[in-house]
């Protein structure tokens, strides 16, 4: 059925979520992920997982691509895939996403350099602290800036955030700043 279709015609079924459509369009461009995914022969991600976070660009490039805009959507999906796969190593390489095993669990306390357990009444009011501090935030943010300052919690830049909620990037500028000054 689709081999008949303009790509124009499979990208407009595909943005209205047929799935055919949409796995049509993602085989058509994998190569294009492959490929890219190969100039990193020395990345700290495996080759398979580059090529999924190209994938990844390519859905969405199938979602935010415009036809009015005048590029071609084989130019817009290329640069998804590569800002994709480009974000992913971003992502490996900030410092502050530090490996598992080098994280100190937050129940332990450190004194005099040695570790020692925290009291089962000083975990409770350690967690009741932290729920009232969620309640608190929750109630002076609007449903939208806490969905933003979760994703910026969990490491994602601003571009990541505004892409991931459909917003502009200045939406989520002007939120992160109402956010800074409601918490004051």
């Amino acid at each position: 059925m689709l081999n008949d279709l303009t790509e124009a015609e499979i990208l407009s079924l595909a943005k209205k979520g047929n799935n055919e459509a949409i796995s049509f369009i993602i085989s058509k461009y994998r190569s294009t992920a492959e490929a890219l995914a190969t100039k990193w022969t020395d990345a700290p991600i495996e080759r398979e997982d580059l090529i999924q976070e190209g994938s990844i660009g390519i859905l969405a490039a199938i979602n935010s691509y415009d036809s009015a805009k005048g590029a071609a959507f084989s130019s817009y999906c290329y640069t998804c895939v590569y800002n994709s796969i480009q974000t992913a190593l971003r992502k490996v390489n900030r410092k502050k996403d530090v490996p598992q095993n080098n994280v100190v669990p937050l129940e332990e306390e450190f004194v005099d350099g040695k570790a020692s357990m925290l009291s089962a009444e000083d975990a409770f009011l350690a967690q009741e602290s932290v729920s009232l501090l969620i309640d608190e935030i929750d109630k002076k943010l609007s449903e939208f800036e806490n969905e933003v300052l979760r994703l910026y919690a969990v490491g994602c830049s601003y571009g990541e955030i505004a892409q991931r909620l459909d917003k502009p990037q200045k939406a989520i500028d002007n939120a992160m700043q109402r956010i800074r000054n409601k918490l004051k």
